[in-house]
């Protein structure tokens, strides 16, 4: 509800609906098991409340999203019983639901802790552009790659393909909760991503690669084209 850029975003109208039940529907649509939103204020909870979902007022000063998960797992599921965790961010609301069952084919297939996504950079601008993350990582069997490094800056040097890392966890239970555990690494704050300190404690990363990159909504123009794409 914070946004600086965007303030309120997850109230925002789409198609009729509050962007974060356009969310938690495509969440549903993926079919992967009980979806469940981690809110930072009542507003949320209400909104998904009456969309007939499910949410967890959390701690609004939660420094991640991986801490607020946290706080919304040890609620709903108290006994431990779940032992893989999507985290779906809450401004992605035109994103397929089969791109989110992907995010979990890595924890499936072997022996990482966290799972993302990743998508091959077409734009020459997005190749030097810090906002974009890049993903550096080992071939693995089928779209699967290991990550490595995390990285704003253009990596890595020399001829192949370079990686858009999207920003879709799932992760072991055992991996969250020893990921929130740590404290920020410095790879994590001077690169300002939250990945690096999984990566610099040793913890493994895999990803698998999509097609294309689904649209966060930051600012109004993105809003706009998400009103258009699920119009």
């Amino acid at each position: 509800m914070g946004s600086t850029r965007l303030p309120g975003k997850p109230l925002a109208d789409i198609a009729g609906l509050p962007m974060i039940v356009q969310v938690m529907r495509r969440a549903n649509e993926a079919g992967l098991g009980r979806v469940v939103v981690a809110a930072d204020d009542t507003a949320i909870v209400e909104a998904v409340s009456a969309a007939g979902g499910e949410a967890v007022l959390t701690d609004p000063a939660h420094p991640s999203g991986s801490d607020r998960i946290w706080e919304a797992l040890n609620h709903v599921d108290p006994h431990r019983q779940v032992q893989f965790i999507v985290n779906v961010q809450g401004d992605l609301p035109t994103i397929p639901g089969e791109v989110i069952r992907a995010c979990l084919k890595p924890l499936n297939a072997g022996p990482a802790d966290i799972s993302t996504l990743a998508a091959a950079i077409s734009d020459e601008g997005e190749e030097i552009n810090p906002n974009v993350v890049k993903l550096i990582g080992s071939p693995l069997e089928g779209r699967m790659m290991r990550a490595l490094y995390f990285t704003r800056a253009t990596a890595p040097w020399g001829e192949g393909p370079l990686y858009h890392h999207i920003g879709l966890y799932a992760y072991r239970r055992v991996a969250l909760e020893r990921f929130v555990s740590l404290p920020p690494s410095t790879l994590e704050k001077r690169e300002r991503l939250e990945q690096l300190r999984a990566l610099e404690a040793g913890m493994r990363i895999d990803a698998i690669c999509v097609d294309t990159v689904p649209l966060g909504v930051d600012t109004q123009a993105d809003l706009e084209k998400a009103r258009a794409m699920l119009g």
